[in-house]
């Protein structure tokens, strides 16, 4: 699993920082949490091929998270993608996308374009291997946070199974998959050579929000966090009106969470130094990073 940093800016791109992206490469399926302007020229410059995306996820409804998706879309459709893709949301996601697929004279020709809109505490999507569920968050009326979850994974024993007279091949594929065989005309089931559960990969996106108890309980446990922090813990009034947090209060819930590694992303323009930040956070959770833009992160297997 490889996470891909696409945008790390907060409402305004710099020079160093687009708007806010955040590419999931899992098995190779390719998921996005959101798309801000210029996302599909950021997918380019990082090696990913925003064709390949069938799912995008989107955690409010500002410009700044949504503005690279008319762009996009339009370029899928110009290269004749014809296998649709589905844009998952809050409340007003339909009308959002309905909205950007007609703006000016452009029409879709090839492409279908999906909307979903969820709410807290949903399965927004369910892969083959994993599932996404979405949480609470306190930025605006409707916005969300994402937890993509693996599947838990039970080891095959091997041993166990030939002791059992399970004979290798087939029927260690059909234990493995759950299912009951037959040997030495006895029935073997999955439990009795399957090991214990262990829990599969979780990495948690907030998308912009206040510090919140919903997020210290989607995060817990998981491998890593992916927190807004648009201010510095010296500017903490600033948060006050405009919903966001401070790179102390990402990294309490870090902490509080027992996550086991904080990036922070959504960094405002006003900070040109940003290990100053990330020693802020330190501070409080020490496995914290400050995301830049085009950054690759890889998740270990937990088997």
């Amino acid at each position: 699993m490889e996470i891909t940093f696409l945008g790390t800016s907060g409402c305004i791109p710099t020079k160093e920082r687009g708007l806010p992206a955040i590419h999931l490469d899992y098995l190779g399926e390719h998921l996005l949490f959101d798309c801000g302007e210029g996302t599909q020229r950021q997918m380019r410059i990082s090696g990913i091929n925003f064709m390949h995306l069938d799912n995008i996820f989107l955690t409010h409804l500002h410009a700044d998270h949504f503005m690279g998706l008319g762009g996009m879309l339009q370029s899928m459709d110009f290269l004749e993608r014809i296998k649709p893709i589905t844009i998952h949301g809050p409340e007003g996601t339909k009308k959002l996308v309905d909205t950007l697929v007609n703006l000016g004279h452009f029409t879709l020709d090839h492409l279908t374009v999906n909307a979903n809109e969820v709410e807290p505490n949903q399965i927004a999507f369910r892969g083959k291997r994993y599932s996404v569920k979405t949480f609470k968050t306190i930025h605006t009326k409707n916005s969300l946070g994402y937890i993509f979850c693996e599947d838990s994974h039970r080891k095959f024993q091997r041993e166990t199974a030939l002791k059992l007279g399970v004979p290798e091949g087939r029927k260690f594929h059909q234990l493995s998959q759950g299912e009951t065989v037959e040997a030495n005309g006895k029935q073997i089931t999955p439990d009795q050579v399957l090991g214990p559960e262990i829990p599969g990969r979780k990495i948690v996106i907030t998308g912009d929000t206040r510090p919140t108890q919903n997020t210290i309980e989607a995060a817990q446990n998981a491998d890593l966090l992916i927190h807004e922090a648009m201010f510095s813990q010296l500017d903490e009034n600033a948060t006050k009106d405009a919903a966001h947090t401070t790179t102390t209060q990402a990294a309490e819930i870090a902490k509080k969470a027992n996550v086991k590694q904080l990036i922070l992303t959504h960094i405002s323009q006003r900070y040109q130094d940003p290990q100053t930040l990330q020693h802020e956070a330190q501070t409080t959770f020490k496995n914290t990073i400050i995301a830049a833009d085009h950054q690759k992160i890889k998740i270990p297997k937990h088997w």
